[in-house]
């Protein structure tokens, strides 16, 4: 029972991280590009990480992105989440609620990077009881910085969560992600990211992504990624993998 237990809270630490600091989609490290002013981005996507002997994610997930102005842009995102522990079969149910905000300070230039502060927060909608969210609020105070050279673009994000939910602690999260333009059509990337301890008895914890997007039009893509940790991988992320679809109105 204390081993069921055991792996119970460690699953519940984990198990919407990803989730919360997926906002780049399909990355962990979110971008400081800010959506056109009028325009609305509704993401549909599925998203599922393997941590030690449990499965979780999001089957599936929304995100809203409305432009408010040329510098500001707010982001609302929730999902059907699930989970799944041994002997237990698979919950589901609505998961936590992520409210984000994109605030431009620096526009890019020659030898000037583009530079947003991206601060979100996170609702315990979901019942942490079932795995199926955080079980107290997340706030994430955070900064993202990028800049873009030809056909390539790279990007950084560094944040501070400062964690309400049950056994959790505050930690750090830092990342940064590259991709080049292939064609008009398809871009590729990969990322690097790492997080301090996020709960009582877990340890810090490193990944990457490789992943993309395929534009159908200028109001259409696909966005795909998958990756693993690789640091505690057992623990932390032995498989993640993310699939959807962005639509522009």
């Amino acid at each position: 029972m204390l081993r069921i237990r055991g792996r119970f809270v460690l699953f519940l630490a984990f198990a919407l991280v990803p989730l919360c600091a997926r906002c780049g989609a399909p990355f962990e490290t979110d971008d400081p590009a800010v959506v056109a002013a009028g325009r609305i981005d509704l993401l549909a996507f599925y998203q599922r990480t393997l941590a030690g002997v449990t499965g979780s994610g999001s089957a599936p997930g929304v995100e809203l992105h409305f432009g408010i102005s040329d510098r500001v842009e707010l982001d609302v995102a929730s999902s059907r989440a699930f989970s799944t522990l041994p002997g237990s079969g698979t919950r589901r149910g609505y998961g936590d609620t992520t409210l984000g905000v994109k605030y431009r300070l620096v526009d890019e230039a020659d030898g000037i990077p583009m530079v947003s502060l991206v601060p979100k927060l996170t609702l315990p909608t979901g019942d942490a009881t079932r795995g199926l969210g955080n079980g107290g609020t997340r706030a994430l105070l955070g900064i993202a910085a990028q800049k873009q050279r030809g056909p390539w673009q790279a990007y950084a994000n560094v944040a501070y969560a400062i964690d309400n939910g049950p056994n959790n602690r505050n930690f750090w999260f830092a990342g940064a992600e590259a991709q080049r333009a292939l064609s008009p059509r398809w871009t590729v990337g990969g990322e690097i990211f790492g997080m301090s301890t996020q709960s009582v008895g877990q340890r810090a914890s490193t990944g990457f992504n490789v992943g993309g997007y395929y534009l159908v039009d200028e109001r259409h893509q696909a966005l795909f990624s998958f990756g693993r940790g690789l640091m505690n991988v057992h623990e932390t992320n032995r498989v993640s993998a993310y699939l959807g679809y962005q639509m522009g109105f």
